[in-house]
Formats: structure tokens, C-alpha cells, sequence
């Protein structure tokens, strides 16, 4: 467990419960599945992902990139914003900026979301990307826009 992760609350069984299965799906495949993206760790409001590397995430300079580094930042912090909401409700990126910091070649990274500060329909968020040796090579700043639980409803995802 990472120390920042210790500042977030552990998530009641039944918010778990409808998480733990993220980026697991079945019945379809989703973009961040096929870089293979997976989970390591949720709380409320904060999230750890992990992007295994793999040769075809490299770019022809032999750096993992860019658009694969930025898809992690995006996917991390949806069950950071997520898990704070009784029932689902839809939200979307509205901005993101990604500020790489170094190169990647042949580890994988581990990203760390969490929320900065949540408004009745705007989240605000930020993300570390390290290495698996601990070397920071990105953040972004994200903001999401919260739909309410009838939205949800209405466009069957509640």
C-alpha cells in the first residue's frame, strides 16, 4: 500500500463490491482493457491502477507512448470518482492536461488518482504516474462532469 493511499478511506463491502470487477468485464472489451490496464487498489476518492509494458505499447522510438501513459492517467481516477456515489451515475472527462516528465522503456507503471475536490457535479482530480521502480515520469489534472441518479437511470445505466 502506498502512503498516499493510507489518506483515503477503506470503501464499505458494498461500494467494493460494485468496483472490484472494474476493467473485468465480460460481455465486452473496452479501450483500456485491450492495453491492459488493471486495478491494485481502491478507497474512496483515490484509486491505483497498473499498465503492464509490452512491446506494442511502444512508439518507433522505443518509448512507451504517450496516448497509452494518457489513457491511464484517464482510467484511474473513474472509480476514484466512482466509489464516493451510492448508486451509478454517468461522468465523462470535460478536461484533461498530462505532463510527462520522463521516458518509459520496458517497465510498467503504476498510477495513483485521486479526487481534489468534489462540487455537486464537477470532480476535480489529479494523477502520479511512476514507474515500477518508483520513478515519476507523469501527472495530469483532470476534471469530470457528475450526471445525477435519474440520468443514469434514464440512459440505463442505473
Amino acid at each position: 500500500m502506498s502512503t498516499r493511499a493510507q489518506r483515503f478511506d477503506l470503501l464499505p463491502s458494498s461500494v467494493l463490491a460494485r468496483w472490484e470487477d472494474f476493467l473485468k468485464w465480460d460481455d465486452r472489451t473496452y479501450f483500456p482493457q485491450l492495453l491492459g490496464i488493471t486495478v491494485e487498489e481502491l478507497r474512496r476518492d483515490y484509486a491505483r491502477m497498473r499498465l503492464p509494458w509490452r512491446s506494442e505499447l511502444n512508439q518507433p522510438q522505443g518509448l512507451m507512448h504517450g496516448g497509452a501513459i494518457s489513457t491511464l492517467i484517464d482510467t484511474v481516477v473513474v472509480p476514484a470518482i466512482g466509489t464516493a456515489y451510492s448508486t451509478p451515475r454517468p461522468f465523462s472527462t470535460i478536461e484533461m492536461s498530462v505532463r510527462y516528465l520522463g521516458p518509459v522503456r520496458k517497465e510498467d507503471l503504476v498510477a495513483e488518482g485521486w479526487v481534489t475536490r468534489r462540487g455537486k457535479r464537477v470532480v476535480f482530480c489529479d494523477v502520479e504516474v511512476t514507474t515500477s521502480t518508483s520513478v515519476v515520469v507523469a501527472s495530469g489534472h483532470l476534471i469530470y462532469i457528475v450526471g445525477s441518479e435519474t440520468t443514469a437511470e434514464a440512459a440505463g445505466n442505473g
